[in-house]
């Protein structure tokens, strides 16, 4: 007995953690800054640990009454029909009820390269098939509906991220519309907007009104802290948004992911200061890290460093986890997440100190 034929998947490679790490160092957790898995430094709210704390005593209830509450505050928060949330386990899980929802055998979807892997491991999973759009260093890691396009051959779902990771880029709000106006009729736009909180454009949410061919992600994992109870959705068209109820996993979204994510709405105190620490952590990137770096609308800055795997092995070996982007086709650069004030810092003196050493022409004038 055999599973079916999975030589086309391909696995999905998380940044590590801090025990992780430590454990192969020989060091305590407490002495590392873990800054490769675009985390919140901030952690949760308050207010959404204290949730997850009431609801622990009645996890034996299926959840249905806190997925319905989430499902309306959220369609409250972006002014839509509650049915057109789908509530998921991460925007992973959205991901996997759209694949579930237009892709019959033998379709295929569009992904940007580099990106997020698990677009077209989603839709290999749902037996489909996936091609790829360049978003390239040459061009700065610009997004433009030009670029999608051309590459572009009919496809049944096209996925872009704003911001886009690992590179930070943001795809601007004339370019979603002339993506939406330039596919087939029979084709999907999918926004994923999992670091939008920390970007100055507005969501794509508010073009569904407009739009029956759009649907756009959001996570639950980043600016609100809440990477590990896995809660995210989709927001989609009214047209179609009774899908859900054909597609949807019976209770995937938990109780405790529900809780968390309803009293994290409420938290605009947490949000702010978690959005604010990002932003100044950007900027504190862009000005003192003796390497090149991009513009970032995320919580992420991407650094070019010349032998990524060197550096990282580097700096983690002195405290510092940064993300080695060479399984994202980008070799010669790393991704660092925004940590608080004391840790962005300690992040820059530290990878500053390990690219002169691995690479002393770097910070040469």
């Amino acid at each position: 007995m055999q599973p079916r034929d999975l030589s086309a998947h391909e696995a999905y490679v998380p940044g590590r953690g801090a025990e992780e790490v430590a454990r192969d160092l020989g060091m305590d957790p407490e002495e590392l800054t873990k800054l490769s898995s675009n985390e919140n430094p901030h952690g949760p709210s308050p207010d959404a640990v204290a949730a997850v704390e009431a609801a622990a005593p009645d996890v034996n209830v299926y959840p249905k009454a806190s997925h319905t509450d989430l499902t309306d505050r959220i369609a409250e928060q972006w002014g839509l029909d509650s049915p057109q949330v789908w509530v998921s386990a991460g925007a992973d899980g959205a991901i996997d009820y759209l694949s579930r929802a237009f892709l019959e055998p033998g379709d295929e979807i569009l992904v940007p390269e580099p990106g997020f892997s698990y677009y077209p491991m989603s839709a290999r999973y749902h037996h489909g098939e996936a091609s790829s759009y360049r978003i390239s260093k040459a061009d700065d890691f610009e997004q433009t509906a030009d670029g999608v396009l051309s590459a572009y051959d009919g496809e049944r779902i096209v996925f872009v991220t704003t911001p886009h990771n690992p590179t930070g880029s943001v795809l601007p709000r004339e370019e979603i519309r002339a993506l939406a106006e330039g596919v087939a009729d029979h084709t999907l736009l999918v926004v994923d907007e999992a670091y939008a909180e920390y970007a100055d454009e507005p969501s794509s949410i508010d073009l569904l009104d407009e739009y029956e061919n759009i649907a756009v992600l959001r996570t639950f994992s980043k600016a609100y802290g809440l990477a590990g109870v896995r809660i995210g959705y989709a927001a989609v068209p009214e047209a179609w948004a009774d899908a859900y109820a054909r597609v949807n996993t019976p209770f995937a979204a938990n109780e405790i992911a529900c809780r968390a994510a309803l009293a994290a709405l409420d938290d605009d105190e947490h949000l702010e200061r978690s959005v604010e620490t990002a932003q100044w952590a950007r900027e504190y990137y862009h000005e003192h890290l003796d390497v090149p770096t991009w513009p970032s609308g995320g919580n992420f800055v991407l650094c070019e460093v010349g032998d990524a795997t060197a550096v990282a092995e580097a700096t983690q070996e002195r405290g510092v986890i940064v993300r080695d982007t060479s399984s994202f086709g980008l070799p010669e650069c790393v991704r660092i997440s925004c940590g608080t004030r004391e840790e962005t810092e300690r992040a820059v003196a530290v990878l500053n100190e390990v690219v002169a050493e691995v690479r002393p022409e770097a910070t040469e004038p």
